[in-house]
């Protein structure tokens, strides 16, 4: 079977599962999407741990800990199916700076920075536990919408790893509109949260890419995503300004 057939299978909604029948361009923008996923989580994981000790009770410390850890073990579950298209997977068990942030006041956009594929939100430093809830909720929904999106992938073997570890991802925001909605409970803790979603919303937002991307029909071609940034962006837009507006804090 050539290439452009597998390629043209694939248009129509057809599934691989196995590394030795993908095409070079599918393979490269999977592994893309896979090295983009791992190197979040980490990055995600690394940060949020500093937060555990700003938690203000047992509950919420248990809570951010299973953040980390989870997020940790997503990161190696798609990293098992990197393994089998021949990725070194040893260089994540060197000791990488995933905690490393830029300067609060940074604005990075989308662009990528250092010497992983980290989305760009995870290059800014959370302040205080507040701040941290903040944008695990708004991190935490994108990442769901996100995660639903990557379950309908092309390359079967990743999609189930997805749908697998989605149920984990929507606790986490989950807990974080738990830990919000007691934030809010005071004055002061409304004012803290909005100045946080101020902050935080424009660069999770910037996370699902730019309108129109040109490399979307090539992954929509290959079955690797099926809607187009935009349209994620609008549902997060959505679902976050819902949640916002109950609490008060759009």
């Amino acid at each position: 079977m050539t290439d452009m057939s597998i390629e043209d299978y694939l248009t129509h909604g057809g599934k691989l599962s196995s590394p030795d029948n993908v095409p070079p361009r599918y393979r490269g923008e999977l592994l893309r999407l896979m090295a983009s996923f791992v190197d979040s989580e980490l990055a995600a994981s690394a940060g949020f741990a500093d937060a555990i000790n700003d938690a203000p009770g047992i509950k919420s410390r248990i809570a951010a800990a299973r953040i980390v850890m989870e997020k940790a073990d997503h990161a190696e579950r798609v990293l098992a199916v990197m393994a089998g298209f021949g990725v070194d997977t040893a260089r994540y068990e060197g000791v990488h700076p995933w905690a490393a942030r830029l300067g609060r006041d940074a604005d990075i956009g989308t662009r990528r920075q250092g010497g992983d594929m980290r989305l760009s939100v995870f290059h800014y430093p959370l302040e205080g536990w507040v701040d941290a809830v903040v944008m695990n909720v708004l991190q935490g929904a994108a990442a769901v919408i996100q995660i639903a999106e990557y379950s309908r992938v092309s390359y079967q073997p990743l999609a189930e790893v997805f749908r697998a570890i989605a149920p984990r991802e929507t606790r986490h925001a989950e807990l974080g509109r738990e830990g919000l909605a007691k934030i809010v409970a005071t004055e002061e803790g409304r004012a803290s949260a909005r100045a946080a979603v101020a902050y935080w919303h424009p660069r999770v937002a910037a996370g699902f890419g730019p309108a129109a991307s040109p490399r979307y029909n090539t992954l929509h071609r290959f079955g690797l995503r099926h809607q187009p940034n935009e349209a994620l962006l609008a549902e997060w837009t959505e679902v976050t300004g819902a949640f916002l507006s109950d609490l008060h804090l759009n």
